[in-house]
C-alpha cells in the first residue's frame, strides 16, 4: 500500500511539473486576438513570457511599445492594465521580460542617462494604477 501511495505521489508530481510551464517561453503582444497577458499567465503553460516589443528607444527618442492593439502607448494611461498583468504573472512565478528591438525599429542606448530616461518612460506607461 505504501509503495502504491509513493508511486501515485511521484506520478502526480511529474504531471504537475508538466502543467506548469516546463520551461516554455513565448512572445506576447503581437496579436490583438491573443487575450490579455494575465490570461496567458493563467493558462499555466509558460515559465517565461517576453512582451514584444519596445521597438523605438534611446538617443533622445520617446520610447514606443508596439503591442499590436493591446493598448495605445501614445494615449496616456492606456497601458496601465499591462502593469497589473505583469504583477499577476509574477505572483504566479512566471518571469516577464520586455523584448527590446523587434524585426524593424530604431533603437540603441547612447549612455546611462539615456537608459534611465527609457526606464522612466516605461514605468510611466505601464506602472499599475
Amino acid at each position: 500500500m505504501d509503495v502504491l501511495k509513493l508511486t501515485m505521489f511521484i506520478l502526480a508530481s511529474q504531471f504537475l511539473n508538466l502543467c506548469h510551464g516546463a520551461g516554455i517561453a513565448i512572445y506576447w503582444g503581437q496579436n490583438g486576438d491573443e487575450g490579455t497577458l494575465a490570461a496567458a499567465c493563467a493558462t499555466g503553460n509558460y515559465e517565461l513570457i517576453n512582451i514584444a516589443f519596445l521597438n523605438v528607444f534611446g538617443n533622445g527618442q520617446t520610447p514606443e511599445l508596439n503591442l499590436a492593439g493591446h493598448c495605445n502607448p501614445s494615449i496616456p494611461g492606456s497601458c496601465k492594465s499591462i502593469g497589473d498583468d505583469i504583477k499577476e504573472c509574477r505572483r504566479q512565478g512566471i518571469k516577464v521580460l520586455l523584448s527590446l528591438g523587434g524585426g524593424i525599429g530604431k533603437y540603441s542606448l547612447s549612455s546611462q542617462t539615456d537608459a534611465r530616461q527609457v526606464h522612466a518612460c516605461l514605468v510611466e506607461q505601464v506602472s499599475p494604477r
